[in-house]
């Protein structure tokens, strides 16, 4: 017997009630998707885990106070996850200092081929983050949200805080912009990142 999965919303009522198990399941549905966001903002593997346990870490603090886009949690998660990702140096800096407190992890073996595809995927994503700098930032986080992250334009204009017509409207901008230059379709950027991610994060592990 099939149980019906819980929309975000019910699990989001329940977190608010206290039930942690509720928001370890939110967790899983969405760390993947917030992880691979924030490297495709940093090009830094370990910066994005870091920064998404910030996230996830700041979800819990305020999730009384949160208002859910379309019952999905995923949109004021990538508004949080942009908000760290602007203010990177601050974040890492606390949520360092809070791992510092807490019990070392017992060590795990890293094997060589594991930390080369890192590495490379990180030139990679540096390499195209480079190209896309040069479109205005309203234009670039629209690109990210829509192309790489896969959210609908109005999930993204609840995550801006703009109309839904002005992300059209800059997402057709950047798509001209960069069109012959990089590849901006999901079907290239999106299977790499979500393989890449299949393969070494641990939070994607997690959360697959």
């Amino acid at each position: 017997m099939n149980i019906p999965t819980e929309t975000d919303r019910e699990l989001w009522d329940r977190a608010c009630r206290g039930e942690r198990s509720a928001f370890g399941d939110l967790f899983d549905r969405h760390a993947r998707a917030v992880h691979n966001h924030l490297f495709r903002r940093t090009a830094s593997w370990a910066d994005a885990e870091d920064l998404t346990s910030a996230a996830f870490l700041h979800a819990w603090r305020m999730r009384s106070e949160v208002v859910l886009h379309h019952d999905s949690a995923l949109p004021w998660l990538f508004a949080v996850a942009r908000n760290l990702a602007a203010n990177s140096g601050r974040a890492l800096q606390r949520h360092q200092a809070l791992r510092a407190r807490l019990p070392a992890p017992v060590p795990s073996p890293d094997h060589a081929d594991e930390v080369a595809a890192r590495l490379d995927d990180e030139r990679t994503m540096a390499a195209l983050l480079r190209a896309v700098a040069e479109l205005p930032d309203r234009d670039r986080e629209v690109l990210e949200l829509c192309v790489w992250s896969g959210l609908d334009h109005q999930a993204a204009a609840a995550v801006l805080g703009v109309a839904v017509g002005t992300v059209k409207s800059r997402l057709h901008r950047a798509r001209a912009r960069l069109r012959g230059l990089v590849p901006v379709g999901p079907s290239a950027e999106d299977a790499r990142s979500d393989s890449a991610a299949d393969r070494r994060s641990p939070i994607a592990k997690e959360a697959s």
